[in-house]
């Protein structure tokens, strides 16, 4: 895949393994690492890395680009932060394999559980396969600037087998599990990295109905599970309300006991439940004491909100009034804001969801996003603590606040993982022997989450910025990164600067290393909106050997492919 011989010389090499970082020059030919030490002759191209570290590229193993990958040859934003290889078709949702006729209960699954508009995924899907395995050739036939690789999703799976039954969550019969495990393996013979399944109540489709795999019983997973243990290879993900109850997981391990597949289940900490993520661990640890593959995909910060005047949610969008402008362009939108007869009638009424708003809308839960956002806040930092402060009102404070950047500020909502107001939850979670960082959703969520740049935040936050508590040292975050969510897929030809390895790298200024704020951009199709975050401090992203991000900047080459597991 490499065009020519590259040499990044003289770099601050972490080599994926947790090994300590150490001096050394990388040489490259044909897509591979030729070398790794002193480096000697002439190359294509070199790169002066002194100074700088030298990583694997990043692997992230839970986004949701399964449409963007038909539409777009640049995966952003997951590109832009050293992502170097992503595993979609989490959380049980994608597009395949589905009948022409059930398109649309996809596209409003997809639009519910992952917030792209279906105006979006109806311009920009081609739909030109039915099974799962036409959809992997599809993407076979396209480039992109990282790699790519796919897992079957449940939800595809019930509708394509059960229809109508299969929205309406009714049992699945023997042959519907025999059909659907059929196509599971299917799926994975021809080259899926696994299997996603959803059991959260969390996601629910445009129209409300929750996801179609919520109550799946037993004997349909286990017949699944089953089917993919009998290919030698997969993975089994899993999203779930209950990762701590005993029942639950002893369900969920049991499919990695049935199909000796490795298991992944995300878990977070909720506010209802500080503690109860601590118990799930404990379960999984005892499960893999007893010999089982299972580990905890956790995310390194809160996972959170976004709040804006062009977003999906702000802190005033469910009062009644907000209706009137809710639709218009932001222009509009600032200067009926800038009315003061329009600001006091809205600061004077009460969201029409109560319940929702109080959660959502706290203000002492909500902190303004500056040009370098701080995903630790402290509580003095807050809407509530810096009215307080003032000696301001918070909600006017807040409706002011909005405003600034002519209505492009934006704010921040925690909503898991700061249940104390800091991430020592996510330091002990991250910490842990079994568990991986992910939850990144590049590619959903467009319109209030932007959580893809997770792995720059990592290496600058945790290892670096951090103000108080514990940190990791560089290696053990560039480990987590790279080398353990690869392997944690399956993928051993990456994740680590060895000779023979794929020639997926980072060059990168640690010191300069920066998030900037999440911004909107109306690039999708039909003129979609999304968050996207850009970062500073990548002198260089290298795929397959060849560089696709220069200073911060993409190359525009694409030399990312679909990755296919187990030789599919």
């Amino acid at each position: 895949m490499g065009e020519g011989r590259l040499i990044i010389r003289g770099g601050t090499m972490v080599d994926g393994t947790g090994a300590e970082p150490r001096e050394a020059d990388v040489a490259i030919e044909g897509g591979r690492i030729v070398a790794v030490g002193r480096a000697a002759g002439r190359a294509d191209e070199e790169i002066d890395a002194k100074g700088l570290l030298v990583t694997p590229g990043f692997v992230d193993i839970h986004t949701h680009y399964d449409g963007q990958a038909t539409w777009s040859s640049r995966i952003a934003p997951s590109s832009s932060h050293g992502v170097t290889t992503a595993i979609m078709g989490n959380c049980g949702v994608g597009f395949a394999p589905c009948r022409p006729g059930e398109r649309n209960m996809l596209v409003r699954l997809m639009e519910g559980v992952e917030d792209i508009p279906g105006v979006v995924l109806e311009e920009g899907l081609p739909w030109g396969w039915e099974s799962f395995p036409d959809y992997l050739d599809a993407l076979a036939k396209r480039q992109f600037d990282i790699d790519l690789g796919t897992q079957v999703p449940h939800a595809a799976l019930r509708i394509y087998v059960m229809g109508e039954r299969a929205a309406k969550r009714e049992p699945a019969t023997e042959a519907d599990a025999e059909a659907m495990a059929r196509l599971a393996a299917e799926g994975v013979h021809a080259g899926a990295l696994g299997f996603s399944t959803s059991r959260t109540l969390a996601h629910r489709s445009s129209d409300g109905m929750p996801t179609p795999t919520l109550h799946a019983y037993e004997p349909e997973l286990a017949a699944i599970a089953e089917a993919i243990g009998r290919t030698g290879r997969g993975v089994l993900q899993v999203v779930t309300d209950h990762p701590s109850d005993d029942g639950e997981f002893a369900m969920l391990s049991g499919l990695a006991r049935r199909s000796g597949r490795p298991l992944s289940i995300s878990l977070g900490q909720a506010d209802r439940a500080p503690d109860r993520w601590r118990h799930a661990l404990e379960l999984i640890e005892r499960a893999v004491d007893s010999g089982l593959p299972i580990k905890a995909q956790v995310c390194g910060r809160a996972v959170g909100l976004v709040y804006g005047l062009e977003l999906s949610l702000n802190p005033f969008s469910s009062h009644p009034s907000w209706g009137a402008i809710g639709d218009v362009a932001l222009a509009q939108k600032v200067a009926a804001m800038r009315d003061p007869a329009f600001k006091a009638r809205l600061l004077a009424e009460q969201p029409a969801d109560r319940a929702s708003g109080e959660r959502l809308f706290n203000f002492e839960r909500i902190y303004p996003f500056a040009e370098r956002p701080d995903y630790e806040p402290p509580a003095s930092d807050s809407i509530a603590g810096r009215a307080q402060a003032l000696g301001r009102d918070p909600a006017e404070l807040a409706y002011e606040m909005l405003l600034e950047r002519d209505g492009r500020a934006t704010f921040y909502r925690p909503l898991l993982n700061y249940a104390a107001g800091n991430l020592d939850a996510c330091a002990e979670m991250l910490g842990h022997r079994d568990s991986l960082v992910s939850l990144g959703d590049g590619g959903a969520h467009y319109g209030f989450i932007c959580d893809a740049s997770l792995p720059t935040f990592m290496l600058a936050h945790w290892t670096r910025d951090r103000r108080h508590g514990r940190r990791f040292s560089v290696q053990e975050m560039v480990k987590a990164l790279s080398h353990d969510n690869a392997r944690a897929v399956g993928l051993t030809d990456r994740g680590v600067i060895a000779p023979g390895a794929k020639a997926d790298l980072n060059v990168i200024d640690y010191d300069r290393l920066q998030l900037h704020a999440p911004r909107v951009s109306y690039d999708l199709p039909a003129g979609g909106r999304r968050l996207l975050q850009d970062a500073t401090g990548y002198r260089a992203t290298i795929v397959a050997g060849i560089v696709t991000q220069r200073d911060d900047q993409p190359t525009g080459a694409l030399p990312g492919r679909l990755v296919r597991g187990g030789g599919g």
